[in-house]
């Protein structure tokens, strides 16, 4: 077999592996959930309540990141926030049912920002937020 041939082959076949693999949870965490994109002001990113009328995560994307930060509300009414970048190799991470999934190496995260998957070994970063009127304040 000419090494074109076998190279092609064996690249089919890892991609076919990987999308069996990744595909479902990728999927899984397709929504219509909106980017919310702001400018931060003094090491902080406001928010509008109201985004979580319809839905308990909403994303928000600030103004010269590359990365965008997953905002929860939880159960308690309180709110979470999670830098969306694998802690393995600094690349973008993608929704789930369970949390999130990086597609490059297969690390998987819970919603909390948990490894559940590596080869990623350490949690999300996470931001400390506030509730202030009718608005969410992220503190970055």
């Amino acid at each position: 077999m000419e090494r074109r041939t076998f190279l092609s082959q064996t690249c089919k076949l890892c991609l076919l592996g990987a999308s069996t693999l990744l595909l479902p949870e990728l999927l899984s965490g397709c929504s219509s959930t909106a980017v919310f994109k702001t400018t931060p002001t003094n090491n902080q990113a406001v928010m509008p309540l109201s985004l979580f009328a319809q839905t308990n995560l909403n994303y928000l994307r600030l103004k010269g990141s590359f990365f965008d930060i997953a905002v929860q509300k939880k159960e308690d009414n309180s709110f979470s926030a999670l830098l969306l970048v694998c802690t393995h190799q600094e690349n973008q991470l993608f929704p789930t049912s369970n949390g999130f999934i990086c597609n490059m190496h297969g690390s998987i995260f819970d919603k909390e920002g948990n490894v559940k998957k590596g080869p990623a070994e350490k949690s999300l970063k996470s931001y400390r937020t506030e509730v202030v009127g009718e608005n969410i304040i992220i503190h970055l």
